[in-house]
């Protein structure tokens, strides 16, 4: 076990050691094979100049657009030079660990999934953004602090619902689904080769990768499903849980007649791609689907809406949690950073959000009543779908819930749980291997503690 009492780490870091989590396993349990050896022990250089470097994963044009004009605007009021450079998502965290071991890290980094900020924490290379959270009010399951201290500043929910066509569900009559059986009705209704119906459904990735675990398992946290208990015991196989999740894994299982074959193969592409191409009516994902229909097919945009993953009773709803935010990394520009970073919160942080406004959901409340916020035309275009957001906030029938933001609190092992795959694995017994709905969710349950052991 790992010395909890070593004074060279910070609480953050003592407390994910203390759990019987030494360095070594925290960095192989997050995913060693896509990290730099050594990536985050190399010592940091003094700044040659009066430079911020930004590492920004929201490739998009407008989003880069939006942050280049801010950083110009930062320049012309600080003289202070803000770098942007962009990368897609799923680089930013090897791209930060290269930046450090090669003695250049960046000043800011985006990042998107809470394990790496752990990671981060742990080795000292981030520094706590306290002075700049504790400015303005959140929403629910957002912040993680980890031992009292905020290490990232997130910027959007990034959560993941059913999209779907409301014109198909206008011919047919349809109402949004509230339970399992009325959705497979609609699906049902809207899957054929009849006049206006589509040949299938919806797409759901079964494989094992990250489109998998982010758009399978809204149905599964709508119908109470959890990994840990309070105390980090595994309860997916305990007589309360298993039932509800062997409910579910059947249920997909079910699902895959309204889906196009070959769900092992489905992946990101699919998800937008099919719905855009007429291949599906009903697809999971976020608000980014509609922002770009709407530039680039604004009429059939405007005949998307979408709905909330429900329980098979229809008392409960769900999304999949998923999230952005920004680090500050320990380096000779820190304090030159955190300044930049508040006052781009303060004066462009909503324009850009607005370069994608249905996909960035903000995350602190005082936003949702800003003038500037309010004053973009696709709030008023979507604003079934603003208001859907807004209730996945307010109302207490409806969970946020992933992988990785499992258990009591922020740790490493949600993230080893899923870096494994155990759940698309336990997707994949059922509907690929003919295990039995029990028998697939207890060798999830039975991975998942090895996993999180070694």
């Amino acid at each position: 076990m790992a010395d909890t009492k070593d004074t060279n780490l910070p609480r953050s870091a003592k407390k994910v050691m203390g759990n019987g989590i030494s360095r070594r396993t925290v960095v192989k349990g997050l995913g060693a094979a896509s990290m730099v050896p050594f990536a985050l022990s190399a010592p940091n250089v003094l700044a040659a100049d009066k430079t911020i470097r930004f590492l920004n994963a929201e490739p998009s044009a407008d989003s880069v657009r939006a942050m280049r004009f801010a950083a110009a605007q930062y320049e012309k009021e600080t003289g202070i030079k803000v770098q942007m450079d962009s990368v897609p998502g799923g680089k930013a965290f090897e791209k930060l660990q290269t930046s450090i071991q090669s003695g250049r890290p960046y000043d800011i980094g985006t990042l998107s999934f809470f394990g790496d900020v752990l990671l981060l924490a742990n080795e000292k290379k981030i520094v706590p953004l306290n002075s700049i959270i504790k400015k303005y009010e959140w929403g629910p399951k957002i912040l993680y602090p980890v031992n009292g201290d905020n290490f990232w500043y997130p910027y959007d929910y990034n959560l993941c619902w059913i999209n779907y066509r409301k014109d198909l569900y206008a011919a047919k009559n349809l109402s949004e689904p509230q339970n399992w059986d009325q959705y497979m009705g609609n699906l049902a209704s809207v899957t054929g080769t009849g006049e206006g119906q589509l040949p299938s459904g919806v797409v759901h990735p079964i494989g094992s990768n990250g489109a998998t675990n982010y758009t399978a398992f809204g149905y599964m946290w709508a119908n109470g499903v959890k990994l840990f208990d309070d105390n980090w015991n595994v309860v997916l196989d305990s007589p309360e849980i298993l039932p509800k999740a062997a409910e579910y894994v059947d249920f997909m299982a079910d699902l895959t007649q309204y889906m196009p074959p070959s769900p092992m193969q489905a992946g990101w592409a699919n998800l937008v791609g099919d719905f855009q191409g007429g291949i599906i009516s009903h697809t999971p994902g976020t608000g980014r689907l509609i922002d770009q229909m709407n530039m680039t097919m604004p009429d059939k945009a405007q005949q998307v809406s979408s709905f909330l993953f429900p329980s098979k009773d229809g008392k409960k709803f769900a999304v999949n949690h998923g999230y952005d935010g920004w680090v500050v990394l320990d380096t000779a520009m820190t304090d030159e950073a955190l300044k930049f970073l508040e006052w781009f919160s303060d004066e462009h942080l909503i324009n850009f959000l607005h370069s994608s406004p249905v996909h960035y959901q903000p995350t602190r409340l005082d936003i949702y009543e800003d003038p500037r916020w309010l004053a973009h035309p696709a709030l008023e275009t979507f604003a079934d779908i603003i208001a859907m957001q807004k209730r996945v906030l307010n109302d207490p029938d409806v969970i946020i819930r992933s992988i990785d933001t499992e258990g009591p609190e922020p740790d490493v092992r949600a993230g080893k749980v899923f870096r494994s795959y155990a759940l698309p694995e336990m997707l994949q017994d059922r509907i690929l291997n003919g295990l039995s709905g029990e028998d697939s969710v207890k060798a999830a349950a039975a991975k998942i503690r090895k996993v999180i052991t070694s």
